[in-house]
């Protein structure tokens, strides 16, 4: 039984991901053509396919490209690891979002309590609060 193979653009249509977003996981080393055609096109398996699936999926929960690394070893050597080590990867994930979510919260506050003191009229900007409390305020 042949094996079906998928040349990138149709590799690209399957996952809804751009060529050249492939192109960038294929250099990358996240996904690797796994043979050429006798015209010198790459050719990609149904592995290939199911990898980009789960490199798409991964990107759509918040991983980045390195943590994605890290889930397809996982992935590719499923004996070799424990669920317990997959799951760090997840926790480490949440609590980098928890840090970004409470910075953003911050952001929000003090955007709000300049926005709050604001009074909005119609008068010169010259005398805003919210851009006299950006010029007065320390870099952080």
């Amino acid at each position: 039984m042949k094996t079906k193979h998928y040349k990138i653009g149709q590799l690209a249509a399957l996952t809804g991901l751009t060529v050249d977003t492939v192109r960038f996981y294929e250099n990358k080393g996240l996904v690797q053509a796994s043979q050429r055609s006798d015209a010198g096109y790459r050719l990609f398996s149904a592995d290939d396919l199911a990898r980009l699936q789960f490199i798409k999926r991964a990107k759509t929960v918040g991983f980045t490209l390195d943590e994605i690394s890290e889930l397809l070893e996982l992935r590719l050597h499923p004996d070799d690891h424990t669920c317990e080590e997959v799951k760090q990867v997840t926790a480490r994930k949440v609590r980098e979002l928890d840090e970004k979510i409470a910075e953003l919260e911050k952001i929000r506050m003090s955007l709000q309590t300049l926005h709050t003191a604001c009074c909005g009229g119609p008068q010169s900007a010259e005398h805003c609060s919210i851009l006299q409390a950006l010029d007065s305020m320390e870099a952080s």
